[in-house]
């Protein structure tokens, strides 16, 4: 089995990263003694040093708004075709219009010269009508997003029970409109390890069973329970996977003390679970697709006595998925799970140009800009082994 790579940048008085080097001794033996060799997706060489696929799109992606979402939304355009914004700011983005306007300043905030379009999606709550759906559709936005009111980041407008926007989700059904979820039960008496399984038991499949006709993406799944849901459900059920929950099990919260910028909701889990997102990943199967959940807190939000859920991996996301699908000897599924899957899933054409990675080793920046503070990136700090070619 794989084993975890725990690799946050050491932060507190003592403290040290564990498992060695971000992807250790395991990556190092897969290439040693062999030719070097280029490659593209589907015909994987030995000692890969270069690796071009279709241009990726996430379809996870927080950008927050104003100066922050500025300076955020290039890393994510130089890399990424297209993006699933989601919707939880505050005030949640909850009608079309104010989608459109969202949409409209995240697209102002791309380079010059970069190809990025922003896929908007509107904010489900209990009051959400069929009209609302309809009038989404027209104007061009792709999805709804399902927050259990208070099960993460922003969420306390999110739904209270699924019964009273039925109509809405019976409309969506209807209209081909999707519905992102976030799965998780919020009863504080279920424990929080947990919350997932209980989730897909006693929400998704009543409502599933209610709406057989509606397309559910799984987002950020977590645990094996998910992972063999969504591959076992009707094929109008899918999953996103974060880097994080292919890599980093549940040690990462607490490797030589309390690591806050480790912190995200579903939170890290149990190593079986850890290697069953991996699994699925690599697998092949188009119910499973990429999407990084890059969610950016200021530096300080992060460390504090009640720090925010979410962690930042814009920058360098492609380079981490290629380093687990590497570790899983499966960079020739890489192509699909990052560009193809997802696109097929949502029923968009597939981009048409070339993204290139290459074996150059980079050090993830310590930060970057975030409005008037900074923000900490996954893994800052520490050594990667494949990046993006400019």
């Amino acid at each position: 089995m794989l084993r975890t790579s725990i690799t946050q940048s050491a932060r507190c008085a003592g403290a040290a990263t564990t498992s060695g080097r971000p992807f250790g001794a395991a990556a190092a033996a897969a290439t040693a003694g062999r030719r070097p060799g280029a490659v593209t997706a589907g015909a994987v060489a030995e000692a890969v040093q270069t690796l071009t696929i279709t241009r990726p799109d996430d379809w996870h992606l927080h950008v927050r708004d104003g100066q922050p979402m500025r300076d955020v939304v290039p890393h994510t355009a130089r890399h990424f075709a297209r993006a699933i914004i989601m919707p939880n700011l505050v005030p949640p983005v909850n009608t079309t219009q104010a989608a459109i306007e969202y949409g409209k300043r995240i697209s102002a905030a791309v380079p010059a010269g970069v190809d990025f379009t922003p896929l908007m999606t509107l904010y489900l709550t209990d009051r959400t009508t069929p009209e609302e759906v309809y009038a989404a559709k027209a104007a061009g936005c792709v999805a709804f997003k399902l927050y259990p009111a208070g099960a993460t980041t922003n969420s306390d407008s999110g739904v209270t029970d699924l019964n009273k926007p039925l109509a809405a989700l019976k409309a969506m059904a209807e209209a081909g409109v999707l519905l992102l979820v976030h799965g998780e039960v919020t009863d504080p008496e279920v424990d929080m390890f947990d919350r997932e399984a209980v989730f897909i038991t006693q929400k998704l499949l009543p409502l599933l069973d209610k709406v057989p006709q509606l397309k559910v993406v799984m987002e950020h799944i977590t645990t094996k329970d998910a992972a063999d849901f969504v591959a076992s459900a009707p094929a109008n059920v899918a999953a996103t996977i974060t880097p994080q929950h292919m890599l980093m099990n549940r040690n990462a919260l607490f490797a030589k003390g309390l690591r806050p910028h480790n912190y995200c909701l579903p939170i890290l889990k149990r190593e079986k679970h850890r290697e069953a997102i991996m699994g699925a990943a690599v697998s092949g199967s188009r119910k499973f697709f990429l999407g990084t959940d890059s969610a950016p807190h200021p530096k300080h939000a992060k460390e504090s006595s009640c720090g925010c859920a979410g962690m930042f991996s814009a920058p360098v996301a492609l380079a981490i998925y290629a380093t687990a699908f590497e570790k899983a000897q499966a960079l020739d599924k890489l192509e699909g799970f990052a560009s193809f899957h997802g696109p097929d899933f949502y029923g968009l054409p597939r981009n048409t140009d070339k993204l290139t990675l290459v074996r150059s080793p980079q050090v993830v920046p310590e930060s970057y800009a975030f409005g008037d503070s900074t923000v900490i990136p996954m893994w800052a700090g520490e050594q990667i082994p494949w990046s993006v070619q400019a």
